[in-house]
């Protein structure tokens, strides 16, 4: 791929079913300069790579031409990137892009009205509001009211015979017929809008007008539902952007207004009142409260929050007075990246939707042929009555849609990734959603993926003085410095409100401690071995911080006036879910294995606790090599990390899954991340990919289980047009309802 390769993002309105997608695809596809094309009915996009001499607006008119509204997002040099169909390592979040900008790039709607009106259906502005007041809506009461006044007339009427009927069907068809031929000339003859148009016409021929009339109607209604069912799909994800309030409370020179939250800018100090939806996302500067997190987690606990904790816009407030300093601008908070991500998504294809699209190129001339066939060899070779066997010709045209077969991955893929978004399961398109589900071992970071990423106290020892006085004193060295375990302490004592005293003439005393004067006392605190050249460790107490040690613990040893009097131990302690989301890993038959640059001792403590395979004191290259070595086995493997040392081994992982707060090097090498860093979600995303190629699997079954039942029937002679055009309806929205089963999954419950 040449570096200078553009990439281009549209917004299109109009799409309702996968023949959407697959007409726009293929038509532009063809055009020159066009190197890649993805489109995504459920979000609504079109993704064109091209050479940069493409000419943009015949693309657009390509597309208006067909009958639908577009209006460019963006359009950016592509370096040596992948085509845009493959969602693997494309890079997780890009932030600064904001789909509000809409680029109408020389194609208005004026321009178009009178030329669209009627030829697609589609309303050309964004999919909102009731069905009937769509133009798709319209067309298909005005067909029914057409359909019920012809059987009403022929009733009273009946001289009026069949002419009543073509009337009523002109009505529907003539548009329906508008948008085949605008294909056609577009290089897209099988349509599902040409089988329509053929079947209609020579039903009419034949004979059967009323029958052509219903089953124009019959086809509308089913359209109508499949838009409906997207349309769901959509705001599914959408919705999450109307959490986030309008307006927030500004803190400015001292007085508090009231802006509007898009306006808000990085660094800006907010307020949030009890009860209130915080409007960006931020880090609370001060007070605390309990925050109602579900929004974007999914969690109905409300999690308890003070300084320094980082609150997402969207989530509700509890009952504290929080002051905010805001992290991130409003087209680059948590959920416009979670939307942002899952539209992107959307439009990577998975293999199975790939093979299904391929295929369906081929069923439909096949079925035509086939109908061909059926209708003229036995009148022909037989003698056979021609108006019944063309008949039967038309209605295997009817059956031969492939609606139901088309929509049958996408839907179920898109519903998945909107479930997982909303659950802080962010996947990065189909192609990863059904990797995930093939996954047989998982390789897991230790700092900041299994454990918390920060040491925290676990052991206060006192000889002869008591334990408040072994954190005060600890802590009142600790005062002012930034080391990892000095925090620790520090948070120690603020959580147990340990007094904390001042030190004086308080100096570090390289590698070996801290050193001086607290109410009097020579204080020290240090390592083991700086205590013992300063005063002897009776033997048990040496025991002990061995004991702690072999614990995978620090420990720091606390002498005043030069006589031990107690010892604080500290270690990276495990994530609260991370045994039970282990377990959830081995007991589905998954290898796990912990991949860390720790020392051996700590990273065997560890490995004890969470039963699981350890490998140690790891460069980046040899976490790399030993997921190479894991996928040389004949695994397929998933490498979870968080930080910069992890980037080479989640790209050559079959799977990179980054924890939520991890470096954006991570995120940008990962395939999906788990956004609220929970080793359960591991699993949970796991089974979600299972559970939607299950739900693929039945989708295929029933698309085409159906139509292999009206196949037989339809040339039996039992069933004609209107089963026929009910079975390819009726397989299309039962599809689409099973696949919007998925929007509902909850995962495997949280222990």
């Amino acid at each position: 791929m040449a570096a200078t390769a553009a990439q281009t993002r549209y917004r299109v309105e109009g799409m309702d079913f996968a023949g959407c997608a697959t007409k726009i695809d293929s038509a532009v596809r063809r055009m020159h300069g066009v190197e890649d094309v993805n489109v995504s009915v459920t979000s609504g996009t079109m993704t064109v790579r091209h050479t940069p001499e493409s000419d943009l607006a015949a693309i657009e008119k390509r597309v208006t031409g067909l009958g639908y509204f577009v209006a460019q997002l963006k359009s950016e040099v592509a370096q040596n990137a992948k085509p845009a169909g493959h969602g693997a390592k494309d890079g997780l979040d890009h932030p600064g892009h904001d789909h509000g900008d809409h680029h109408h790039a020389g194609t208005t709607k004026d321009d178009h009205d009178d030329d669209m009106e009627g030829l697609h259906g589609h309303d050309r502005t964004p999919t909102s509001g009731p069905w009937w007041n769509s133009a798709k809506g319209r067309l298909t009461i005005a067909s029914g009211v057409a359909l019920a006044a012809a059987f009403g007339i022929h009733y009273f009427w009946p001289a009026t015979g069949v002419w009543v009927f073509i009337a009523a069907m002109l009505i529907g068809l003539v548009p329906i017929a508008r948008r085949a031929v605008m294909a056609a000339l577009a290089g897209i003859p099988f349509t599902i809008e040409m089988l329509m148009t053929i079947a209609a016409v020579g039903a009419v021929i034949i004979g059967a007008g009323e029958e052509a009339a219903t089953v124009v109607f019959l086809f509308l209604v089913g359209e109508l539902l499949e838009g409906v069912a997207a349309g769901k799909a959509r705001s599914s994800i959408q919705a999450l952007t109307t959490l986030v309030p309008k307006t927030a409370f500004l803190e400015e020179n001292g007085a508090t207004r009231e802006v509007p939250a898009e306006s808000l800018k990085v660094g800006a100090i907010i307020l949030a009142r009890p009860g209130d939806r915080i409007p960006a996302d931020g880090k609370i500067v001060e007070g605390e409260s309990a925050i109602d997190e579900s929004p974007v987690s999914g969690e109905s606990v409300l999690v308890r929050k003070g300084v320094d904790a980082d609150v997402f816009a969207g989530t509700i407030n509890g009952d504290g007075v929080l002051r905010i300093t805001v992290t991130a601008a409003a087209s680059d908070n948590t959920i416009a990246r979670i939307v942002k991500l899952v539209e992107e998504a959307q439009e990577s294809k998975a293999p199975t939707e790939r093979f299904i699209d391929r295929f369906s190129r081929l069923y439909t001339p096949a079925v035509v042929a086939v109908g061909a066939l059926v209708a003229v060899v036995p009148p022909l070779a037989f003698g056979a009555d021609w108006n019944e066997w063309i008949y039967k010709g038309l209605a295997l045209l009817l059956i031969g849609c492939p609606c139901a077969l088309v929509i049958s991955v996408p839907a179920a893929i898109a519903a998945s990734l909107s479930a997982g978004a909303r659950r802080g399961l962010l996947m990065k398109g189909g192609a990863v959603l059904e990797g995930l589900g093939k996954v047989t071992a998982v390789a897991l970071d230790k700092t900041g993926t299994l454990t918390e990423g920060k040491p925290v106290v676990t052991d206060v020892v006192a000889i002869g003085v008591s334990e408040k006085e072994v954190l005060s004193l600890a802590a009142a060295l600790e005062t002012g410095s930034s080391h990892p375990l000095a925090l620790a302490i520090l948070r120690k004592a603020k959580a147990d409100r340990v007094p904390v005293p001042t030190a004086a003439e308080a100096k570090a005393l390289g590698g070996k401690g801290v050193v001086g004067h607290v109410g009097g006392k020579d204080v020290f605190l240090g390592s083991p071995m700086a205590a013992g050249e300063k005063v002897a460790l009776p033997a048990d107490q040496a025991v002990r911080i061995a004991e702690l040690n072999d614990e995978g613990k620090s420990v720091s040893v606390l002498l005043i006036n030069d006589a031990l009097a107690g010892f604080i131990a500290m270690r990276d302690e495990p994530r609260p879910d991370a045994l039970a989301g282990l377990k959830a890993l081995t007991d589905a038959g998954i290898r796990t294995v912990m991949l860390t640059g720790d020392n051996q001792r700590t990273a065997a403590a560890i490995g004890k606790q969470l039963g699981i395979e350890v490998r140690a004191e790891l460069l980046p290259e040899d976490k790399q090599r030993i997921v190479v070595e894991l996928k040389g086995q004949g695994l397929i493997v998933a490498k979870v990390g968080d930080g910069i040392n992890d980037a080479p081994a989640l790209a050559a992982a079959d799977i990179g899954i980054a924890m939520g707060g991890g470096t954006d090097v991570a995120l940008e090498t990962a395939d999906a991340a788990v956004l609220h860093g929970r080793v359960g979600d591991v699993a949970a995303m796991i089974k979600l990919s299972q559970a939607t190629m299950a739900n693929i699997k039945q989708n295929i079954t029933m698309a085409l289980g159906l139509k292999a039942v009206f196949l037989v029937t339809t040339i039996a002679g039992i069933t004609g047009l209107w089963p026929a055009i009910l079975a390819d309806t009726g397989a299309t929205v039962l599809v689409t309802a099973n696949a919007m089963r998925l929007l509902a999954w909850k995962g495997a419950a949280r222990s």
